[in-house]
């Protein structure tokens, strides 16, 4: 079994870009307020969705290690 992710959204922080969810909407949707949150609590590790939160202008996007909590991104 491979890596699983849990993920997070800081709403304070997120601007609504919408990059996370147009480029992995398997993990992210944008709410009513087009705020994002993720569809899931916990993924398995998936580049794609690492690339997302990469991409975010404001970091609003945290990933840890669902079994250790230890940080995947930002580091």
């Amino acid at each position: 079994m491979g890596d699983r992710w849990r993920l997070e959204v800081d709403r304070g922080v997120c601007i609504s870009s919408g990059f996370c969810a147009n480029s992995a909407p398997e993990a992210f949707r944008l709410d009513t307020a087009r705020q994002s949150h993720p569809v899931d609590d916990e993924i398995d590790a998936s580049e794609v969705v690492l690339a997302a939160a990469e991409t975010c202008p404001v970091e609003a996007i945290l990933i840890q290690m669902a079994e250790t909590g230890d940080p995947v991104f930002p580091d």
